[in-house]
């Protein structure tokens, strides 16, 4: 094991990180903040989000579906699969229990009958999100809280560089050495919390509750020790969520109408586990096509609630 940390690590030697920007909860952070009026924030904590996928992105509900009694499903998981673990579409209902991961830390967890809907992975991390998403699925051994953790480094923007051994070579398994000097060089420097509150004095919530987590997250990240429940107390906001501004009133039961031309819902049991349902109708053009679940990102209609990436993972194997 040190003989196969020492090799991974080896992967970060003689990166450099630079200073990057902080990601809000929606769009360019700088943007957000100058357009409401509050002090200007300094280069460290703006620009371009790593996963900027948000609910104007998720524009292909279908409320036409709602009540629609769907035939008895078929094993998703059986359906043939793409060399990037992808599932190539037949005609029918096809469900499967996928594992998913939280890509807004700050926030709540799905619940309260809140729906989700389908929209497309985008940001400047998209790359290397897809790659870990595809790629984790011919590495079972690799263990779900590992690429989570994985997953929570890149959307807080911390030093790749800085990451305990272990998941360096999570890294690795995952990740280009390019992708990864490209994390690097996006990375956020570590600033205290007396450094915090001085940089972001007058950000509105709740862009300063996310800011606020994704800094805590970057420290707890270059720490000595790493453990899981800590890091997702940090991600996870405990208690009702409230209603987020420019949430869309969504049931649970809501389809997404695919661009490839399918149906597909996501019902989340948590932030780690989503039942993924699809329907293709019989003699559709979508069969033959590919669903690529490491593209696609599940929105929360409320915009408090965590948006989750999916994966061709079954869960709990």
């Amino acid at each position: 094991m040190i003989r196969r940390n020492f090799l991974a690590g080896s992967v970060f030697a003689g990166l450099i990180a630079t200073h990057g920007a902080a990601r809000a909860q929606f769009g360019d952070l700088g943007n957000v903040v100058k357009g409401l009026g509050t002090p200007k924030l300094p280069k460290v904590l703006s620009g371009p989000e790593p996963v900027s996928t948000n609910i104007k992105d998720a524009i292909y509900g279908d409320p036409s579906r709602d009540g629609w009694k769907a035939p008895r499903a078929g094993n998703m998981a059986a359906l043939q699969r793409s060399p990037l673990g992808g599932f190539v579409l037949a005609a029918g209902y096809h469900k499967m229990s996928a594992q998913s991961y939280c890509l807004h830390a700050g926030t709540h967890g799905p619940g309260g009958g809140d729906g989700y809907l389908y929209a497309p992975l985008k940001g400047s991390a998209r790359d290397a999100v897809t790659s870990i998403l595809q790629n984790s699925v011919a590495k079972p051994q690799i263990a779900q809280h590992d690429i989570q953790l994985l997953l929570w480094a890149i959307v807080a923007r911390s030093k790749f560089e800085n990451l305990n051994g272990d998941l360096k070579l999570v890294a690795s398994q995952l990740l280009t050495a390019k992708q990864i000097a490209s994390l690097n060089r996006s990375a956020l420097s570590i600033v205290t919390s007396s450094e915090f509150q001085r940089l972001t004095g007058g950000v509105p919530e709740p862009l300063r509750t996310v800011m606020e987590a994704e800094s805590r997250m970057r420290n707890m990240f270059s720490g000595p020790s790493l453990a899981y429940q800590d890091m997702e107390r940090v991600a996870m906001l405990a208690g009702a969520a409230p209603r987020g501004a420019g949430s869309i009133d969504t049931p649970s039961s809501r389809w997404s109408r695919h661009p490839d031309g399918y149906w597909v819902r996501y019902i989340p049991s948590g932030y780690s586990q989503t039942q993924v349902e699809i329907f293709v109708e019989a003699a559709s053009a979508a069969i033959g096509k590919t669903y690529d679940p490491a593209v696609c990102v599940a929105v929360p209609g409320n915009t408090a609630r965590q948006r989750l990436a999916q994966s061709g993972r079954v869960y709990g194997r």
